[in-house]
């Protein structure tokens, strides 16, 4: 009839011309991050691969999908509907080869919807928790990047030590809120708590707790999250539990603090304290660095020449989404390797007494130490928040903080991209030479 609207059938949904036009466009990340939602639902085909398209909900989630007729039925067969993944989690050029590799299946005369539901059906806690850490290094965070290798590492022992031994032979599609608070507050209370042993020198001691539980529930969202993204399950059964407060403070150290852990790191030293981990303590409170960024230092990493450690993607947290990391050298950092340079034997700064790797045993040394200073609430770390808050009290500001310690708050670092080296090198020098007066008990204030 003249005047009258005739809907468009795109898939098996009816949405009106008021759609978005074109209907029919190569799918890209500039496309899709434009197209709004609507009253009703509907789909966008790709111009590149036939049967290739994206669904945009009414609430503006937007998933890729294959449109397909299985074995070969022709024209008279059913179109079956495959959902690949949500979008931006999948990029469109990950979605497309997804979806060539589905037709591939059906022009075999296979059917891999029928296939995917076996698979969600079948599937455990536990092989899903294999899936996702597979996955794991080429997922975007939050912040648009994939997890640093030291992140993984911890989520793989959470997954292995946690959500395994509770979880681990549970369907993927029973789980309920109910059952995750359940875990939540088995963790807590210890269920999971074990001595493990791992080598000769090495153990691993899980006590659990309500931050460890928080902190494991929330890798658990993620990868219900990733499950979701995958079409394995329809909802997240985590979203909506509440969490235990994660129980993290920021301890930070007084100057007189500081003069207490000099003496005992000098006591340690004359007491036949393995020296590897005594220079590494001095470098973490002259450099604000994290304990593995120096732990694990190179010597190519070392820059004598320009007074700088620079440290490659693959050697800090931030490394997939910032590259290189570079901070300054200062003078009392600098003294401690000079007297190790000459003597060198490994790659490492700090080799391994065994074995290729480098030095692993800080952590005992640590406790003997601030048990020594009576600061037994004082982690590592906290040398880190420690050398900021210095800096902080003396009158930096906290752009200039922020670059020295090269936070991973994708917002706060892009207000540190325009900080010149100067001010940044001089709060380094005069925060390590604080520092490093209050250890050796002669402070300036």
């Amino acid at each position: 009839m003249v005047g009258r609207r005739r809907p468009w059938r795109g898939g098996h949904h009816s949405v009106t011309r008021s759609m978005p036009s074109p209907l029919s466009q190569k799918l890209t990340s500039r496309h899709l991050s434009s197209l709004p939602a609507t009253a009703e639902r509907y789909i966008i085909w790709d111009t590149e691969l036939r049967g290739f398209g994206c669904r945009i909900e009414t609430s503006g989630t937007k998933s890729f999908l294959v449109r397909y007729r299985p074995n070969g039925g022709g024209r008279n067969a059913p179109k079956r509907f495959l959902t690949l993944g949500r979008y931006p989690v999948l990029s469109p050029e990950d979605a497309r080869r997804q979806a060539r590799r589905v037709l591939g299946e059906v022009a075999r005369g296979e059917d891999p919807a029928d296939k995917r539901r076996t698979v969600r059906n079948d599937m455990t806690v536990a092989d899903l928790c294999d899936l996702y850490m597979k996955e794991a290094p080429r997922l975007p965070t939050r912040f648009g990047k994939p997890k640093g290798k030291d992140t993984l590492k911890y989520d793989r022992g959470r997954i292995e030590r946690h959500i395994k031994p509770l979880l681990g032979r549970r369907l993927i599609g029973d789980l309920a809120a109910a059952d995750i608070r359940r875990f939540m507050r088995d963790v807590a209370r210890g269920k999971t708590a074990a001595d493990i042993k791992l080598g000769p020198r090495t153990r691993v001691i899980v006590k659990g707790g309500q931050g460890a539980a928080t902190r494991v529930v929330g890798l658990l969202s993620g990868i219900f999250s990733f499950a979701v993204a995958e079409g394995l399950r329809a909802d997240n059964p985590v979203r909506g539990v509440t969490r235990y407060a994660d129980g993290k403070s920021e301890r930070t150290l007084t100057i007189k603090e500081i003069t207490e852990l000099g003496k005992a790191l000098n006591s340690a030293a004359a007491n036949g304290a393995n020296p590897s981990a005594i220079a590494i303590i001095r470098l973490l409170i002259f450099t604000g660095a994290r304990r593995n960024e120096i732990a694990g230092l190179r010597w190519e990493e070392v820059d004598f020449e320009r007074d700088t450690i620079r440290l490659g993607a693959d050697r800090h947290k931030t490394g997939a989404m910032h590259g290189t990391k570079s901070f300054p050298l200062t003078l009392p950092a600098r003294a401690i390797l000079e007297q190790l340079v000459d003597g060198r034997t490994s790659e490492f700064v700090f080799p391994a007494t065994s074995g290729t790797s480098h030095f692993q045993g800080i952590k005992r040394v640590w406790a003997a130490v601030r048990r020594f200073a009576n600061l037994s609430d004082v982690r590592l770390h906290d040398l880190r928040h420690s050398f900021a808050s210095i800096g902080v009290s003396s009158g930096d500001s906290l752009p200039v903080i922020g670059a020295l310690l090269g936070h991973s708050n994708a917002r706060t670092t892009q207000r540190y991209a325009h900080v010149s080296r100067d001010p940044v090198r001089k709060a380094a020098e005069r925060i390590a030479q604080e520092m490093a007066a209050a250890l050796s008990s002669n402070p300036k204030c």
